[in-house]
């Protein structure tokens, strides 16, 4: 099957419909609503295209609000002014799954759709830098293991340099763009770098600490991860926290970290080898399926092997496939639209 082009210009008007509220939900309607995760957005943003342009269906309206506060929306109820799917660059919460079924969303298909991995990159005016997942945490963390008299301690984060942290570190600011509590690429970085490592660390008494320092440091840089590539382009001192598609998408601006030796690449994350690599997800409000006719349809496209598969268009994108067993459980759970339990998470 020939690829098919599709314009920017249908990207830029589902974003401007989002936002200006054009495109409600209503009990019977031909165009699919869409929220969440801005590492998802990519590649659904190229589906919808593709969805419109080869199917009698209006383009879906896709709206980057991130992960948590898409789940939020979409579990806000059944009907007119709630989504039919919501992007996850991370596995929904028992506790979100709960709140949808209070609400009256009782019907949702888990589809996980691909890997990714989280890099920490940076103009590629600089160096390449091999980081350890500690000396990650510890130039994020709030509070750090004191040193000298304060041996024993946890303390403010006193490092300001790379090179406090370890002398072999370069001898910068200590400034990093990334996503806001939102995010679900800011869940996963708490989970599989902060926790990880904290839990292993003496002072923190075996427990995951995750709090992010708020002296300047961290900057919050809001759910489009574009502006973070195009601060690194202007700042090239610091460094930012994003999914891995935006490095490919930014070949020859960006560089990535190595961390704990390993790079960020798809054969590393795929094998789970790249430290910070996570699953990326969409769910599907069953309950939406009869009254808006195209839903299914476009679930369909997306798993297919076109999409999703080796050599499948959003790989072009970034997105890392499944291995072939995975995906074919993934549109079998599609195929019979299977209802996500919370038992299950």
């Amino acid at each position: 099957m020939n690829r098919i082009l599709t314009s920017r210009t249908l990207k830029t008007t589902a974003i401007a419909a989002a936002v200006m509220g054009m495109a409600t939900v209503a009990h019977a309607r031909d165009q699919i609503r869409i929220v969440g995760s801005s590492t998802v957005y990519p590649f659904a943003s190229y589906v919808t295209e593709e969805f419109g342009a080869v199917t009698e269906f209006p383009t879906p309206v896709i709206e980057s609000t991130g992960s948590g506060g898409g789940i939020r929306l979409f579990c806000n109820g059944v009907g007119e002014g709630t989504p039919d799917i919501s992007n996850a660059s991370r596995r929904i919460k028992a506790a979100e799954l709960e709140r949808c079924i209070e609400n009256g969303v009782t019907d949702v298909t888990e589809v996980k759709i691909g890997s990714d991995g989280i890099v920490f990159a940076q103009s590629s005016t600089n160096e390449g830098v091999d980081l350890t997942l500690e000396q990650l945490f510890l130039a994020v963390a709030a509070k750090v293991p004191g040193q000298g008299d304060k041996q024993g301690e946890l303390v403010d984060n006193p490092y300001q340099k790379w090179s406090d942290i370890d002398a072999s570190l370069p001898e910068r600011e200590i400034s990093i763009y990334g996503p806001p509590s939102t995010s679900g690429t800011r869940d996963a970085f708490e989970e599989l770098v902060m926790e990880a490592v904290s839990e292993e660390i003496d002072g923190y008494g075996g427990e995951g600490y995750t709090d992010i320092r708020a002296d300047g440091a961290y900057i919050d840089a809001g759910e489009n991860d574009n502006l973070i590539v195009q601060r690194l382009t202007e700042d090239t001192g610091a460094f930012g926290i994003f999914g891995y598609s935006f490095l490919v998408e930014n070949p020859n601006a960006l560089i990535a970290a190595d961390i704990d030796g390993v790079e960020a690449e798809p054969e590393a994350i795929s094998a789970g080898d790249y430290p910070i690599a996570r699953s990326l997800f969409f769910y599907v409000k069953n309950q939406h399926a009869d009254a808006v006719p195209p839903l299914y349809e476009y679930v369909d496209m997306f798993v297919s092997e076109m999409m999703i598969g080796e050599g499948g268009y959003l790989g072009d994108l970034g997105l890392i496939p499944l291995p072939e067993g995975e995906r074919e459980q993934t549109r079998e759970k599609v195929a019979n639209r299977a209802a996500l339990q919370v038992a299950d998470l």
